[in-house]
């Protein structure tokens, strides 16, 4: 399956050394009209939310969309669950009012099974399909799956091929830079996920054994790119704010960049961007009405997504608050009241007991770090 692709722009390292690789990038307002074909889907944007289990529902990925993702990927999904239409799988599934484009992220260790599997995301309105096979959780990967398949790269291969034979929608692969330092193969992974056919590889620039400890190196992933120059190849790693994405876009010469951890709490950070790759200064951080405003839209979304069982609601927005909450003032005493959240009276009230301050510190302190409670990393 043969899969146009366009061009890059950004990009920047975290502990890797930068390599210039030859090209004149473009300035950054170039890069905003610049377009992403992946095969057949074209993309108004190079920056995308990434897959995270436990944290992109359709409800965390319609704020992202809104504030300017391009794309943004479902939880992992598992093959051999979706074949068996566990409802606890199929519910990964689930799209949001007029979510398009609509990319699930599928895992599983066995060609025949994932290939079917992407049939049937195929079938319940998928316009791209995601391949995990980076994820360094040691239960997925006991099973042959996720950053197992690194260790194999034949096994990738056929897995690839025998998805994009199954399908007519362009199929992207996630992987890492290796099992683990003595065995980076991200160059021949993206070589033979491209003869394959895969339209697009995201790589993450750790090994599995790394997890999300030590730095990504994005000079392999430069390395991959330029093993595959006709192939879309998507950063992923480490990046903290606005600037480093485009940063990194340009300084890497990649199609796109992908957004994770950063965008936890944080779904402005690709308005950031957006405004950045257009010339433009960042825009302020969300003030504090805004902020609230889009809690409350998330707890609708949560609640309109598990119809109207508020109490899930409440329990699944705990996390995100925790999030939410990373650099504001009074931070350790608004998370203090998390455990005593029940309903959605509890979360207005809480949210609304909040100060107005001083936007500008607030924007400091966001960009100061990842949050911390994300330091182990949701799967991506």
């Amino acid at each position: 399956m043969k899969q146009e692709v366009h061009k890059a722009s950004d990009e920047k390292p975290l502990g890797a050394t930068p390599r210039r690789l030859g090209r004149t990038p473009p300035r950054p307002h170039e890069a905003k009209h610049e377009r992403l074909c992946i095969g057949g889907l074209e993309l108004e944007g190079r920056w995308l939310l990434a897959p995270m289990a436990g944290v992109t529902d359709w409800p965390f990925r319609a704020l992202a969309r809104a504030q300017g993702a391009a794309l943004s990927y479902t939880e992992m999904v598992s093959a051999e669950g979706l074949l068996r239409y566990v409802p606890s799988t199929l519910r990964f599934l689930a799209k949001g009012p007029g979510e398009s484009p609509f990319a699930p992220q599928i895992f599983g260790s066995r060609p025949e099974s994932l290939a079917r599997a992407a049939a049937i995301a195929e079938d319940m309105g998928a316009d791209l399909v995601d391949l995990n096979m980076g994820c360094p959780v040691k239960k997925v990967c006991r099973s042959g799956a996720g950053a197992a398949l690194l260790k194999s790269p034949p096994t990738l291969e056929a897995v690839i091929r025998a998805v994009v034979r199954a399908v007519s929608i362009p199929v992207q692969v996630k992987v890492r830079i290796g099992w683990d330092d003595s065995t980076i193969n991200v160059v021949e992974v993206a070589k033979r996920a491209e003869s394959a056919g895969a339209a697009a590889i995201a790589i993450h620039g750790r090994t599995r054994t790394q997890g999300y400890g030590g730095t990504a190196d994005w000079s392999l992933i430069a390395e991959a790119k330029q093993a595959v120059p006709n192939m879309v190849v998507i950063g992923n790693g480490d990046i903290r704010t606005a600037a480093e994405a485009l940063d990194r876009l340009e300084t890497y010469e990649l199609d796109a960049v992908m957004i994770g951890r950063a965008a936890c709490g944080n779904p402005w950070i690709f308005r950031e961007i957006e405004a950045l790759a257009g010339g433009n200064p960042v825009p302020p951080r969300p003030s504090t009405s805004e902020w609230r405003e889009t809690i409350l839209l998330h707890l609708h979304n949560l609640v309109t997504s598990l119809e109207g069982d508020t109490e899930r609601a409440v329990r699944r927005l705990r996390k995100h608050l925790v999030w939410y909450s990373q650099g504001r003032r009074g931070a350790v005493s608004f998370r203090s009241e998390l455990a005593r959240l029940t309903d959605v009276d509890d979360v207005i009230a809480l949210v609304t007991s909040v100060p107005n301050q001083d936007e500008e510190a607030l924007g400091r302190a966001r960009g100061a770090a990842i949050p911390h409670d994300l330091k182990s990393g949701p799967c991506v």
